[in-house]
């Protein structure tokens, strides 16, 4: 049987999603809290693979599980628990504070948390007034950008397919080719903003990549034309640095 787990996390103190020989992650932590609770180990496959520092407010993994769930206690005065309910609330008990399961459901077999996705969108967070809530969740800029400019630029994205230039070197992926469906800055407050990116697929260190060439647009030291010649050069050293990964978020997986 396969299920799906809804989660989030704050990747603040996790080297990622996936399990890494040097250090602790997300992946890593979920696995050992299940083998405590199912007395057996379960391999578990998230929809994507977040890197060091970056939060997921809605992260999807699958695992298989053939025996049998958790017996919720029958409590009176209180509402029964399914197996699945119990389930998420025994794990919540053994997960650290900065991973929470919000639910689990059985789906088809041939469901997959990462290739059934039909979109995923991320929200990047960026401030420019000093407060200490917002360290670890958002980026704090010196000086306030440009943000039409930068509107104006991200609105070329959805006109691209390739994202080389985008792209970390010297990865596994077979192919630069993700279709945009939308990227803008919305502003939060007088001094909040948030950029949010939806595209079929994203590829390693993309999202931090684009809004540090952005970034540059805002400053303006690229111009839109400039832009477009980043995208097109297909080369990663042509567009900006990429931004700490603390102001980004997973928010949202489409099946």
């Amino acid at each position: 049987m396969r299920y799906f787990i809804e989660l989030s996390y704050d990747g603040t103190a996790y080297c990622g999603w996936q399990i890494q020989p040097n250090g602790e992650s997300v992946q890593g932590v979920l696995q050992r809290a299940l083998a405590t609770i199912l007395r057996m180990e379960v391999p578990v496959t998230g929809a994507g693979r977040t890197d060091a520092g970056v939060h997921a407010a809605k992260m999807v993994a699958h695992m298989d599980f053939e025996g049998a769930l958790p017996t919720p206690p029958i409590v009176e005065g209180r509402e029964e628990q399914t197996p699945l309910d119990y389930l998420t609330y025994r794990l919540n008990g053994v997960l650290p504070h900065d991973i929470a399961i919000y639910k689990i459901y059985p789906v088809a077999d041939d469901m997959h948390a990462r290739f059934s996705a039909l979109a995923r969108t991320y929200y990047f967070y960026v401030h420019t007034r000093k407060s200490p809530f917002l360290r670890d969740r958002s980026w704090r800029l010196v000086q306030t950008p440009d943000f039409e400019a930068m509107n104006r630029a991200a609105a070329v994205l959805p006109e691209y397919e390739d994202f080389t230039s985008f792209s970390k070197v010297n990865t596994d992926t077979k192919t630069n080719i993700c279709h945009i469906r939308t990227a803008r800055w919305v502003q939060l407050s007088d001094d909040e903003w948030r950029f949010e990116i939806t595209a079929d697929r994203f590829l390693r260190n993309m999202v931090r990549a684009i809004v540090g060439t952005l970034m540059e647009v805002g400053r303006g030291q690229l111009t839109l034309e400039g832009f477009r010649e980043v995208i097109e050069k297909k080369d990663r050293s042509a567009a900006g640095d990429s931004v700490p990964a603390r102001g980004l978020f997973l928010q949202e997986i489409e099946y």
